[in-house]
């Protein structure tokens, strides 16, 4: 049912169809989606909106918060005066920024309302977009100017958890691994977009005068159709001016087409009320990605990072007024045993897929960039690689791979169950993590490491397609296990701590390659795939499991 005002007739009936003068974008006071005959006759029209709105705006978000991997990549390729340090660390404090923004996300849907959060999120993306763009105009730009804008670009990272959140209140249970797969998976191709149209848009001057003029490539690069040799024009900053293409026409689809549910949210305020909460969330969530940014110069980033979780929350039950009581009523579910269970295994499946898509470009291009050579006196020097092949055209394919299989990967967990498939793919993911660091090291050592290559990107796929799969299958666990008041929140959180994946992994990966051992990094997360299939098994699928299968 909808209602066009706060003083508006509530139509209570549950067989009553949508009054015929109702807003499409006006606040839904009933909401039952159990209840079949709701469902067909109302509930399933409005839910389809919504999702078919959200998908393209969370797509946006990825694209946004994970287009670092693939700027820095072409930021080398150009000679901006930057180390190979610090061009990963824009990509882990992007990473580092989503991860930390999703906290305060996931109760945004129970405080603001569903419209309110999507609308606002995602026209908030329009700033690290435009700034990102204007910055990349000029290889002088101060380095702290690129941090703070990786920093904001962590916004795109956070909606995913206000979107999960948001669309999971829409369907039903028995659906909630179609509706939860198809607004993740179709939306983390936000990955494989970014990743496939900023080196095309980079090629041309698409934006006339306003996009500024091009830089010469110092180095080959590439695109999907092939490779670019130095000495070419690039206009690197259409890799943030474009987004704005698609934000600008997104913002509004969000406001004039989705809805508030006041059986989620029973006290939104009016919108801008609605949108001082959000803004309020996540300037707290920006304070402490700061705080954890700074840390993780003084500690090591094991503990600099529970630290960040840890402040976040405890920063977050100090917000005065009525979103107080709202989270501190959200924060039960730490109490439960399988939000833990859930977050362990969320972080091997979404953890692994976005970890791997902002480390995999800059990965390939310093493996596979340089080669080892052999001095007429024996001596090993690590020199470039003429022939190396271009992370721009390939790193797409991982990330594309792995979203187009995450609704699949919850069909198939509403058919047989969710934990049967994650205990699956985990299997898979420990053997292909361990043969993929092999052929690493390999390729690391090798005087033509291009033989490699084909090895260890079919490896990755494989990495990537079941991380998907994961996905999918977690994602059915967490609707089934918790009920309505709990698996948004719960969905919120796990996606949190594992998108620290995106921090995480670009780190341990930089660091492991400069170490030059680049295969400790896969062969410590095959250790931690295994640690899951315990997990796993122990909660979901044991004889005498807490919840079997679900």
């Amino acid at each position: 049912m909808t209602r066009e005002s706060a003083d508006s007739t509530r139509w209570e009936d549950k067989g009553q169809p949508l009054p015929p003068s109702g807003r499409r974008n006006a606040d839904i006071e009933h909401w039952d989606v159990e209840d079949e005959t709701f469902w067909k006759t109302q509930g399933r029209k409005i839910a389809s909106r919504n999702l078919w709105i959200s998908i393209p705006s969370l797509l946006m978000g990825f694209a946004v918060w994970l287009m670092w991997g693939m700027i820095t990549t072409q930021m080398r390729n150009l000679g901006f005066p930057f180390t190979v340090d610090q061009l990963f660390t824009l990509t882990a404090i992007a990473g580092l920024a989503g991860a930390t923004l999703r906290i305060p996300a996931s109760f945004m849907i129970r405080i603001a309302g569903g419209r309110n959060t999507i609308f606002l999120t995602t026209a908030l993306l329009m700033i690290p977009a435009l700034g990102t763009g204007i910055a990349l105009m000029n290889p002088g730009t101060p380095f702290w100017i690129f941090q703070a804008l990786a920093l904001l670009s962590g916004i795109g990272g956070g909606n995913f958890a206000n979107s999960m959140s948001n669309i999971s209140s829409f369907f039903p249970k028995k659906q909630q691994g179609y509706a939860l797969g198809m607004n993740a998976g179709l939306g983390n191709f936000g990955v494989t977009t970014m990743q496939i149209l900023i080196p095309l848009v980079m090629t041309v001057g698409l934006f006339g005068a306003l996009g500024g003029e091009p830089m010469e490539l110092q180095k080959a690069s590439g695109t999907l159709i092939g490779r670019i040799e130095a000495g070419t024009d690039t206009w690197i900053q259409n890799a943030g001016f474009i987004w704005l293409v698609f934000l600008i026409p997104l913002a509004f689809a969000g406001w004039f087409g989705m809805n508030n549910i006041r059986a989620i949210t029973p006290n939104p305020g009016s919108p801008v009320q609605a949108f001082g909460k959000i803004l309020g969330l996540y300037g707290v969530g920006l304070i402490t990605s700061i705080i954890g940014v700074v840390a993780l110069g003084w500690l090591n980033m094991w503990i600099a990072l529970p630290l960040t979780i840890a402040l976040t929350l405890g920063l977050l039950r100090l917000i005065p007024g009525d979103i107080k009581p709202n989270i501190q009523k959200q924060f039960a579910i730490f109490s439960n045993k399988h939000t833990w269970a859930m977050t362990v295994l969320y972080i091997a499946t979404f953890g692994s897929f976005i970890g791997f898509s902002a480390a995999l470009p800059l990965s390939i291009s310093v493996i596979f960039g340089n080669m080892m050579e052999v001095a007429a006196d024996g001596t090993i020097t690590r020199v470039a690689n003429p022939d190396a092949p271009s992370a721009l055209t390939w790193a797409w394919m991982g990330p594309f791979v792995g979203a187009l299989i995450r609704p699949v990967g919850g069909w198939i967990s509403d058919k047989v169950g969710g934990a049967i498939v994650t205990q699956a793919i985990s299997v898979v993911m420990v053997l292909a993590s361990a043969a993929v660091g092999y052929v690493m090291m390999l390729a690391y050592n090798a005087t033509d490491p291009n033989q490699y290559f084909w090895m260890f990107l079919v490896l990755f796929i494989v990495l990537f397609a079941a991380s998907g799969i994961g996905n999918g299958s977690t994602f059915r666990s967490i609707g089934f296990i918790f009920d309505l008041q709990q698996k948004g929140p719960v969905l919120g959180w796990t996606s949190a701590v594992a998108a620290y994946g995106a921090f995480i992994a670009p780190r341990v990966m930089g660091e492991q390659i400069k170490a030059g051992t680049p295969e400790m990094a896969m062969y410590g997360f095959a250790v931690f795939y295994a640690l899951c299939l315990v997990v796993n098994w122990w909660f979901y699928l044991r004889p005498g499991a807490y919840v079997k299968n679900p």
